[in-house]
């Protein structure tokens, strides 16, 4: 267990690092990853019970730390809490959004996806779901072949970022975008 003493100067490690991460200082940044990143994601674990969206939520969390640090008052509570408090929030948002986009148990595809099929393959196998295959045609076609990917044939984020040679981070943004303009297309 720690003592008191050292929990009060980790505490201020973490304001003084906030604020220098306020003013633009990104090594800042790198001291708090440093310190708190191990444990950020064994909460975020425990959490999502899924690595990779754990992996996720704490690296949105520091994204969200880094652009809001400015906002971070110790009036009205310690630097960790504020830290842990987005993560939380980061995890249990990313909880609700697997929620909705669970998929149903009957097959989106009259014909089942193969692994070789090409992403303008698998929408042309889509079944009679007009509206969805409409709204797809939405997409500019990069990202349309990166949620078929994923939701068709199954793909994890991971497997679509080595596969299409992309940074995780954008496949997983270029997902979750193309989600919400589905969602707001289908209505």
């Amino acid at each position: 267990m720690a003592s008191d003493a050292t929990l009060t100067a980790k505490a201020a490690e973490i304001e003084s690092a906030l604020r220098a991460c306020a003013s633009g200082d990104k090594s800042a940044l790198r001291r708090i990853y440093d310190a708190e990143s191990a444990r950020m994601l064994g909460v975020a674990l425990r959490l999502l019970k899924r690595r990779a969206l754990a992996e996720e939520a704490v690296q949105d969390a520091f994204v969200l730390i880094w652009r809001h640090a400015a906002r971070f008052d110790p009036e009205r509570g310690s630097g960790l809490t504020w830290i842990y408090a987005i993560l939380r929030n980061r995890s249990l948002s990313i909880l609700r959004d697997e929620k909705r986009t669970e998929t149903r148990e009957e097959p989106v595809a009259e014909e089942m996806a193969s692994e070789e099929d090409d992403p303008e393959t698998i929408m042309s196998k889509l079944s009679d779901a007009k509206a969805l295959r409409t709204c797809l045609e939405t997409l500019p076609p990069q990202r349309r072949g990166i949620v078929l990917l994923a939701f068709v044939q199954g793909l994890t984020h991971g497997e679509i970022a080595g596969r299409l040679n992309m940074p995780i981070g954008t496949v997983k943004s270029w997902i979750r975008r193309s989600l919400i303009s589905l969602k707001e297309c289908l209505g």
